[in-house]
């Protein structure tokens, strides 16, 4: 008889990890408390498959950088003050992380995630317009383009080819668009596509290999005996299983509490803005370096997104943020203005941040059939793919192709 395996969160995580056990012929079922027509964190982001990516969240200057940041209401980070236990926990948490040291440790891990998660995409077998032509780190001042270089050699040691580029150079790459930069760093393994027709793309195909997807579900209590769980209450009714994985975003810390485990998590709001029809439309994506903005061509749309908003379990929107992407965008592309955004409806999502920049991953030691998959913040699906196939190995008793020691969900205990 195949092994049950019961999957909380319906996310991009959670279904890239049902679509790995499913294909090695594990009875799969996911609960999410959401519609199928959803909107979440895994819809409207930059849609970026980033090895580019390797320095965690949490690293020497974020904190003073974050500092300065929050005085400005349209910048690209804020966190709300507010008198908050598990706020102040993460902030603690997210301090100690901030080292030389820890970065050194971390990046060729997140490395090794990126590379493994890319060569998932190209081979998992599914139509979802997978666009390799890389990603550009636009740079308006010559002293962000010096900083960004020295992250390119460091890249380069790590074998993650980056390229310094003068304005002619970055111009040239992209000739379909006009960028006012004064240079570049280019990474050529970095990729993108639309995230809607990913997610589109991995339930078709979990609904041809019989996963059920019980939507509209609410999570409302685990029945537990020793140290395993038996089954998962819902407002649905209870469902049974022999293995559990809880991969909810930003709702998997409330969850953790309930099972005596600490996830240190806040939400992060992130905002988009797609324009159907842009004036111009690059070939490649693009970071607006000092912006902070996320820049992605999707299928004949242009999508711009940023900002870190810590406001706790809030999907409200706050307009301010919106105008902080819309003014800063025309700077780095004068071809557009503020006011083609003027009519966009944006689009937030509450990404699941770790206080150390690293995901929760794994096994946990407090229940025998417990894994966790979740805190990938802004690299969710950047790493989707990656987390179902380690997943769905540690379900069949196979030693994951990544170290996952950092990312231990018992690390905080």
């Amino acid at each position: 008889m195949s092994k049950q395996v019961t999957i909380l969160g319906a996310g991009v995580i959670g279904l890239s990890t049902a679509l790995y056990c499913a294909r090695r012929g594990m009875q799969v079922t996911i609960i999410d408390q959401k519609p199928r027509q959803r909107d979440g964190c895994s819809f409207g982001n930059a849609g970026m498959i980033v090895p580019s990516h390797f320095i965690p969240l949490a690293a020497p200057g974020m904190v003073a950088l974050g500092l300065k940041w929050m005085w400005n209401p349209e910048s690209p980070f804020y966190i709300k003050p507010r008198l908050d236990l598990d706020l102040m926990s993460w902030g603690l948490h997210f301090w100690k992380a901030s080292t030389k040291a820890r970065v050194e440790t971390a990046a060729p891990i997140l490395r090794d995630f990126s590379l493994l998660s890319r060569q998932c995409y190209e081979e998992i077998g599914l139509d979802f317009g997978l666009v390799k032509r890389g990603l550009l780190m636009l740079c308006k001042k010559q002293q962000t383009l010096d900083e960004e270089a020295h992250m390119a050699a460091m890249a380069n040691r790590l074998g993650i080819p980056a390229e310094v580029l003068d304005a002619k150079a970055t111009a040239a790459l992209d000739p379909a668009v006009t960028m006012d930069v004064c240079g570049s760093i280019f990474f050529p393994k970095d990729c993108h596509l639309a995230p809607g027709r990913y997610i589109a793309a991995v339930e078709t195909e979990l609904l041809k290999l019989g996963v059920e997807m019980l939507w509209e579900t609410e999570v409302r209590g685990f029945k537990v005996e020793g140290g395993d769980l038996k089954a998962v209450h819902t407002s649905k009714g209870p469902v049974e299983s022999q293995e559990f994985v809880l991969c909810s975003g930003v709702w998997s810390a409330e969850l953790a509490k309930e099972l005596d485990l600490k996830l240190p998590m806040q939400a992060g709001k992130g905002y988009s803005l797609t324009l159907a029809n842009p004036k111009q439309l690059p070939e490649l994506c693009s970071i607006c370096t000092e912006a902070r903005l996320a820049v992605t061509p999707m299928e004949g749309a242009l999508r711009v997104g940023g900002t870190m908003e810590m406001a706790g379990i809030d999907e409200s929107i706050t307009q301010r943020r919106v105008r902080g992407i819309s003014r800063e965008f025309p700077q780095y592309f004068p071809a557009f203005e503020e006011k083609d955004f003027a009519e966009v409806k944006p689009w937030r999502g509450l990404r699941p941040v770790s206080p150390d920049g690293m995901p929760y991953i794994g096994r946990t030691q407090r229940w025998k059939n417990l894994t966790v998959a979740t805190g990938h913040a802004m690299m969710g699906l950047s790493f989707a793919p990656a987390t179902g196939k380690i997943i769905a190995d540690l379900l069949s008793a196979e030693k994951s192709p990544v170290a996952l020691d950092l990312m231990s969900p018992d690390r905080f205990a």
